[in-house]
């Protein structure tokens, strides 16, 4: 054991492989496999990034596209690069760090590895605002579909959580009730695909499907902001969250307002998902997968944010890379890579749940 005393930082090594540090009046713990794991999904995030900025019709070496990142290279890479992959490239990551948040909110607050927002229907409820914008409102534009996306994301939580409050909300009875209202609001999205144009119909089938073709600055840009709000505003209920984990008697005798917390955390995870919808398009399984993935790496009890986050961007990135070079030229939607990989991993997942009960 070391101390350093003024104030200089206080490093403590105690039991097992977790590090506290504390500074004056702050103290963070840190559990070394996280660390260690956080760092290796960074690895994972810059290969795959870098083989998207590296391949496709056009390519080019790592060199070549990390001198035109820092404003050298080849000159016809510039455009490449800047205006075509790398805004594509940091869409797909910043989805996939709302959904990999979102999902892990989702799963603490429901206590159930199934508590996904595609699951309980969160981002059936973002499509269907989107597709009322896009195919009775007439307001195909950016802004105008995202709104629809986060509006419709956040009726339809306010009226999953109406249903399901009785006396409070238990995740069991949350999880049914979103499962209902989700294929209520698939069916009703079918129907407006059935009763609009042809034209107006395979341009809302193509969002619905999820995809990152074509994504722009115009696109990052807002996402980008969005994030610089909810995610800090998620790592602040972080402590909270993990309270709320061990019930809500626990989380009130530690001074923590169950239902409160469990409204706000609802929320935030909901306006992650809203955003990433907005941006994307539904992207199935990314939000059920990533936290359950990060959780088997850390061995950590409770759902890790920043897990959860990195293991999410990684898994879009590799699906959006794998979308676009399997059968290149064809460019598949990332939501039909997502949805292949997503759908074995459900089999697994529940054909384990089942054995284990």
């Amino acid at each position: 054991m070391s101390t350093v005393h003024g104030r200089r930082p206080v490093v403590r090594p105690v039991t097992g492989k977790v590090l506290r540090t504390r500074t004056g009046a702050v103290s963070l713990r840190f559990d070394a496999r996280s660390f260690a794991v956080g760092a290796l999904l960074l690895v994972a995030i810059a290969a795959v990034g870098l083989a998207s900025l590296t391949t496709g019709s056009y390519r080019a070496s790592v060199p070549d596209v990390v001198a035109t990142l820092f404003g050298g290279g080849p000159g016809g890479l510039d455009f490449i690069v800047h205006q075509l992959r790398l805004p594509r490239l940091l869409v797909a990551v910043m989805v996939g760090v709302a959904l990999g948040v979102s999902g892990a909110m989702f799963q603490s607050v429901s206590r159930n590895p199934l508590g996904s927002p595609d699951v309980i229907g969160f981002t059936n409820g973002s499509a269907t605002g989107a597709l009322v914008v896009i195919l009775l409102l007439g307001g195909g534009s950016l802004h105008g579909v995202a709104a629809g996306a986060v509006a419709g994301g956040l009726a339809t939580a306010a009226v999953v959580y109406a249903l399901a409050f009785r006396r409070g909300v238990q995740g069991f009875r949350l999880i049914l009730t979103g499962i209902g209202t989700s294929a209520m609001l698939a069916s009703f999205n079918a129907y407006l695909l059935t009763r609009a144009a042809l034209a107006d119909a395979q341009t809302a089938q193509l969002w619905l499907t999820g995809s990152l073709n074509g994504r722009r600055w115009e696109h990052a840009l807002p996402l980008a902001l969005a994030l610089l709000v909810l995610v800090p505003a998620a790592l602040a209920l972080g402590r909270r969250m993990s309270l709320l984990e061990m019930g809500d008697e626990t989380a009130r005798a530690r001074g923590v307002p169950a239902e409160p917390t469990r409204l706000a955390l609802l929320a935030t995870s909901v306006g992650l998902v809203s955003v990433a919808t907005a941006a994307a398009g539904p992207i199935a399984f990314v939000a059920l997968a990533a936290p359950q993935l990060a959780r088997r790496l850390t061995r950590s009890a409770g759902a890790g944010l920043l897990p959860a986050a990195l293991m999410g961007a990684l898994l879009l990135t590799a699906g959006d890379l794998a979308a676009q070079r399997v059968l290149a030229p064809t460019q598949l939607p990332v939501g039909v890579a997502t949805a292949a990989l997503g759908g074995l991993y459900l089999a697994w997942l529940l054909g384990r749940e089942w054995r284990r009960r």
